[in-house]
């Protein structure tokens, strides 16, 4: 019983893929392709990132991502954040679980906040193709401005946070 309901959302999106198969076929077989397609597309990138999350969590002890980017790693964490979002490659949702092994990690919040930001706007491989496509004036222009608009939206979700919800966010990290 437990396991149908943490799937509950998996199988009503799959009846209601059915239920448009059957009123509006050619609707309902566009639907079934184009989902199909995402589910290839994220079965070839979800497995490097567990592999690199993998390594993360036996070669990164815990006391070493406490002092990088745990709470009173200041700027140091911030730019340790930033750079890795910027490095990343893959979609966002490639991001999610990266985050999670950061917070079992300790990583503070507003890191992890930064971090996502950075994955989202700031990948050096979309950075350097918006500058050949764009120019470089453009590319720096966008940068410049994602840079500090990153930082102040991590800095209001984590003051909208109460500590309960910190605290809360930490502990479904280590749950999932």
């Amino acid at each position: 019983m437990g396991s149908i309901r943490r799937y509950k959302w998996v199988i009503l999106l799959g009846f209601l893929l059915l239920i448009s198969y059957i009123i509006k076929p050619d609707f309902g077989l566009k639907a079934v392709n184009l989902t199909w397609y995402n589910f290839k597309q994220m079965l070839s990138v979800l497995p490097p990132i567990f592999i690199i999350l993998g390594l993360l969590d036996v070669w990164v002890p815990k006391e070493t991502m406490i002092r990088l980017m745990g709470k009173g790693s200041g700027l140091r964490g911030g730019t340790l954040a930033f750079l890795m979002g910027a490095a990343a490659a893959g979609p966002l949702y490639a991001a999610f679980p990266v985050a999670q092994m950061l917070l079992i990690k300790e990583a503070s919040l507003i890191n992890i906040f930064i971090f996502i930001g950075a994955w989202s706007t700031t990948k050096i491989p979309m950075f350097l193709f918006e500058t050949s496509a764009l120019g470089m004036g453009f590319s720096l222009s966008r940068l410049l401005l994602n840079i500090p608009i990153i930082i102040i939206i991590a800095i209001l979700t984590l003051k909208i946070c109460s500590p309960r919800e910190q605290l809360a966010i930490y502990e479904n990290a280590k749950n999932l």
